[in-house]
């Protein structure tokens, strides 16, 4: 059971970026900074949620790369933007861990845990116990599940997951909703 009162410097969270910290773009991929577009209050909610978490990480699968629709020099370039915005916010992301196979069964990509894992080996503070899977997708929550950590389903994207789910440990309508959760 997740009791979110118990989050505190020893904890982690991992988020997802498209569809949580940004607009997701349907059918496409955010290709570069021109398309990029947070969502609502969430540099405030990440630099909240800094104040909380010990170590915040994005796990992103980006296969516009892998299909080579974009480069990794335009995923780059769109990340480095975005920490630019949070750091102004006074938010903090602590790494970002990508996936651009095109492969399901690269270890990498979600829901196959290798990007925990490589965080893990980043951070070896890391407790999976004490981590939090912040997603839009049931592939984010299972791929929370497969490292061993609690997760957050945003409604953002597929409001129309059905609720409850095992996968799913609480649900919010938003990122600034699970921050408001802290209050």
């Amino acid at each position: 059971m997740l009791d979110l009162s118990k989050a505190d410097k020893h904890w982690t969270l991992f988020l997802d970026r498209d569809g949580v910290i940004n607009r997701e773009k349907e059918d496409d991929y955010v290709r570069h900074w021109s398309e990029f577009a947070f969502y609502e209050k969430v540099p405030e909610s990440i630099q909240f949620l800094s104040e909380i978490f010990g170590i915040i990480t994005v796990v992103t699968n980006q296969r516009g790369v892998g299909k080579g629709i974009m480069t990794e020099k335009d995923l780059d370039d769109i990340h480095r933007h975005m920490l630019h915005v949070l750091k102004k916010a006074g938010a903090r992301i602590d790494h970002i861990y990508t996936c651009t196979s095109l492969d399901d069964n690269n270890p990498c990509r979600k829901p196959n845990p290798g990007m925990a894992f490589q965080a893990k080996k980043d951070f070896p503070q890391i407790d999976f116990l004490k981590s939090i899977m912040v997603g839009n997708k049931l592939s984010d929550m299972e791929f929370g599940r497969n490292a061993g950590m609690h997760t957050v389903f945003l409604k953002t994207t597929h409001p129309e997951t059905p609720l409850p789910h095992p996968a799913i440990d609480m649900a919010f309508d938003s990122l600034a909703d699970f921050a408001k959760a802290f209050h």
